[in-house]
């Protein structure tokens, strides 16, 4: 329908794109609480055309599904409003495409299937190419270009890697390849393996594991403002489904191939903390700091992950909504702050800290919207409450996050049974403290120049319809410390019917009819 209304009909097609946003929230809202009623994590399993798993397709509902849906429509609905004060009318086709990547990303989060999987991993690519090139401008256009060819590639390791796969097994059915993987032959092992290798490549390409994140920091700073903050979801998806499937199929109950892959998710998560702290401390642009800002946010899933402890898993999940959504309120509010700001005003602040030269051009500004009573006041709120939340410093959530997530990687009982605390738990320790303190340094060091050390800047004219969103996502980031209680009974919940993969392989079979005689071994 907002295809066929054409672009003469913008203002109708952007109160439609608002309204199912916001029932996707309210839908999102609802099937969370739903999840959270389930005993063994799994609330609803839907066979559509009512084919029996494994030969159907079929929607699973758990609670990590339910929290990465509502993650992703709180983040669409502060997108699709922050863009309707201008962004929206910037190129063609802005809101057919959003729905096709919201379809995509649902579509992603609920399939219990590989195939379907590659399907909505298509959707949402294929949305996320026009919605990276919307805007124009080559900054855009050559990141955009780039972006498609990684994605291809991550696409064409995707079917090498599903193939191998359903070779070995003859099923893409998540479940019933959880089923299957203990029972493998040893001489198909390697081939299960080398296949699960390079699926994995493609996710973590996705997620921006280094060093395949070479083309996030660009793509992501080159963006438009609305896009980049829904971006910020789009490296959970890889995220998301290496989380899924790792404990899935190389959890404790996959015979010879349980832990695979682990120690690479570790050490690989860890290299990315630290190349992302690196790429915040030298950025001078806040766009690419809010980029780099995104690594750190994913490496420090995958090494929780790699941990493959279950403490440890919903300390991960708490920090991954936290970390998302000040992200993703990040890169709205650098849109805000660089409006008042002079073209190449952070290179011009290095040249003067370098050099101490004064530089009095006076550079024309483009004035958008009305300005509302003490913007630079909200700016500044709204930027430290950003900083904080992504350095994870207190009272915000970001602090508690890290706190719950160092807590169970030093707790003894969990790591060893001697109670010595291995060697990754203190890597892990001292580099998420560093990234949190180089994050810190960075954003200070942004904030005094947006903020304090810029002289020639004027006063942006900022709309109440932009400065909402920024503020919808922070009070979110309170919300979750004032009610971090609930919430981390629900993320501990969820580690739980994780790593305990054997309830979500019976309820997807017995759901659907199928025999229990695969399953009855894990």
């Amino acid at each position: 329908m907002l295809l066929l209304s054409g672009e003469r009909h913008r203002n109708i097609m952007a109160a439609v794109n608002v309204a199912v946003t916001f029932a996707l929230a309210c839908i999102a809202i609802a099937l969370l609480k739903m999840s959270d009623a389930g005993q063994t994590g799994i609330s609803q399993v839907y066979r559509i055309g009512d084919w029996p798993a494994p030969f159907g397709i079929v929607l699973v509902l758990d609670r990590l599904s339910a929290l990465m849906l509502l993650l992703t429509s709180t983040l669409a609905l502060a997108a699709v409003v922050f863009s309707l004060a201008r962004w929206h009318r910037a190129g063609a086709h802005f809101h057919p495409l959003f729905q096709f990547l919201l379809m995509g990303l649902n579509g992603a989060f609920l399939t219990g299937d590989l195939f379907n999987l590659f399907v909505f991993f298509e959707l949402l690519l294929a949305a996320s190419y026009g919605l990276l090139l919307h805007g124009s401008g080559l900054a855009r256009v050559k990141a955009g270009l780039h972006y498609i060819v990684v994605n291809l590639v991550a696409s064409l390791l995707f079917l090498i890697g599903v193939s191998l796969i359903y070779g070995v097994t003859g099923t893409l059915n998540m479940a019933d390849l959880a089923a299957r993987v203990p029972i493998i032959a040893a001489e198909n092992r390697g081939l299960l393996e080398a296949g699960a290798g390079i699926l994995a490549m493609a996710f973590l390409l996705k997620a921006g594991m280094w060093p395949l994140c070479f083309w996030l920091p660009t793509t992501y700073a080159a963006a438009s403002p609305p896009v980049a903050s829904i971006f910020a979801i789009m490296t959970k998806v890889g995220v998301y489904i290496v989380l899924r499937l790792s404990l899935l199929l190389f959890g404790d109950g996959a015979g010879a191939s349980a832990g695979f892959g682990s120690s690479w998710l570790l050490f690989g998560g860890l290299a990315t903390i630290v190349f992302g702290a690196i790429g915040t401390l030298a950025s001078q642009d806040t766009a690419r700091l809010a980029a780099f800002s995104v690594l750190v946010s994913s490496g420090t899933v995958l090494a929780a992950t790699g941990m493959g402890q279950t403490g440890v898993t919903g300390g991960a999940l708490f920090y991954l909504v936290s970390s998302t959504l000040g992200i993703s309120a990040f890169f709205l509010l650098v849109e805000l702050i660089e409006r008042g700001r002079e073209p190449g005003a952070d290179m011009i602040a290095v040249t003067r800290e370098a050099y101490g030269e004064d530089d009095d051009a006076d550079q024309g500004e483009e004035e958008v919207g009305m300005a509302i009573v003490a913007t630079m006041g909200l700016l500044g709120v709204a930027f430290i409450g950003c900083a904080l939340v992504i350095a994870g410093l207190p009272p915000l959530s970001g602090f508690i996050a890290k706190f719950a997530l160092l807590t169970a990687v030093l707790h003894p009982s969990e790591i060893h049974r001697t109670g010595a605390i291995p060697g990754s738990g203190w890597a892990i320790l001292v580099i998420l403290i560093s990234s949190g303190f180089a994050t810190l340094v960075a954003m200070t060091r942004a904030g005094i120049r947006s903020f304090w050390a810029s002289p020639d800047r004027t006063v942006p004219r900022v709309r109440v319809i932009e400065m909402a969103p920024v503020m919808f996502l922070l009070i979110l980031c309170a919300a979750q410390t004032v009610q971090a209680g609930p919430v981390m009974r629900f993320m501990q919940a969820t580690a739980q019917s994780l790593h305990a993969s054997g309830g979500y392989i019976r309820d997807v079979l017995e759901t659907s009819g199928h025999s229990t005689r695969k399953a009855g071994g894990i």
